[in-house]
């Protein structure tokens, strides 16, 4: 039952990387980190601390940030560059798109305060592209984990991993409910509760209100399948398909535009395969704009309520 997710603490995502880049780095020596003026946005104070060797302030200038870190890797170093979502890709999309993504450089674009709940920063730092953005470069792995202890998980199985990855996380304190010390394996979806009417595809800070929307929908009556897509690329299509097939309806949850993300990735497999009603909860090709994190989220449609609206939605259109 979903009502049995339970919440371990409240911690930041961005926390979570700043103990999994320490892990990364105890175990490989090749685990390099960068940043754009932001470490202590990016919690690397540990990393430098243990590693000060292994640590370069690039300062305000993210393009020269990508080149090094892309330099780097010829020499087997294992580059982390760190800023906000935002400057992490925006701003540097040429170098990124030039110099690691079609060279297939092995480059960990981590990219933090991304999405609505960056909050009073407003729309200029709040973007809600770059999941579209990034996943339509060849050969990018992109990873959206949900919470700090998965985020932590996700930044230590990155140093093993071969290739260029965008790895997105937030700002504000958020539920932490998924195990401590898991395995994270990229591409594989986490199923986290099994059912038969609705499933619930989600990524980031949205699982959480997934989770709420689920107990309301069990409340109602609806059994509900919720998955946790933390890799938006390469996507787990035989999760995917596994599920629908069941449910046949689906609603998709993200802090980022549906135009581009995670909804359009689920519907070009379902398309393809087994076309069913999908609702999509996002930003709805817009700007966000100042505001408290929470309060933004229900002004631009992406809470709770409106989730469990896109599920009634979805399986009214499902019977007919």
């Amino acid at each position: 039952m979903v009502k049995d997710i339970q919440v371990l603490n409240e911690k930041e995502t961005r926390g979570g990387f700043g103990e999994g880049i320490l892990e990364a780095g105890r175990k490989n020596p090749n685990v390099i980190a960068l940043t754009a003026d932001l470490l202590g946005s990016l919690k690397l104070q540990a990393f430098i601390k243990e590693f000060p060797d292994r640590f370069v302030q690039c300062g305000i200038a993210e393009a020269n940030m990508i080149g090094i870190a892309a330099g780097m890797t010829i020499g087997g170093k294992i580059p982390y560059t760190t800023t906000f979502a935002n400057f992490s890709t925006g701003r540097v999309y040429d170098q990124i798109r030039q110099s690691v993504a079609y060279s297939g450089k092995n480059v960990k674009i981590c990219a933090s305060h991304a999405g609505l709940t960056l909050g009073e920063d407003g729309a200029t730092h709040q973007i809600l592209e770059d999941i579209g953005l990034m996943k339509m470069l060849p050969g990018m792995t992109v990873i959206v984990p949900c919470d700090f202890n998965q985020t932590k998980a996700a930044t230590i199985a990155i140093a093993d991993y071969e290739g260029p990855v965008y790895l997105r996380f937030g700002r504000p304190k958020w539920p932490n409910f998924t195990p401590e010390g898991q395995e994270f394996q990229i591409g594989k979806a986490q199923v986290l509760n099994e059912g038969t009417d609705i499933t619930l595809f989600a990524c980031g800070h949205l699982v959480w209100k997934c989770v709420e929307a689920g107990r309301i929908l069990e409340e109602k009556g609806y059994s509900v399948e919720l998955i946790n897509i933390h890799t938006i690329k390469p996507l787990d299509e035989e999760a995917v398909l596994k599920s629908i097939s069941k449910t046949r309806c689906a609603v998709t949850a993200e802090e980022h535009n549906v135009l581009g993300g995670l909804g359009d990735s689920i519907a070009q497999v379902a398309a393809r395969h087994l076309p069913i009603p999908i609702e999509y909860v996002g930003t709805n090709d817009t700007f966000g704009e100042s505001g408290k994190p929470t309060e933004l989220l229900t002004k631009y449609g992406l809470d709770t309520p409106n989730i469990v609206a896109a599920a009634e939605k979805a399986i009214a259109r499902k019977k007919g």
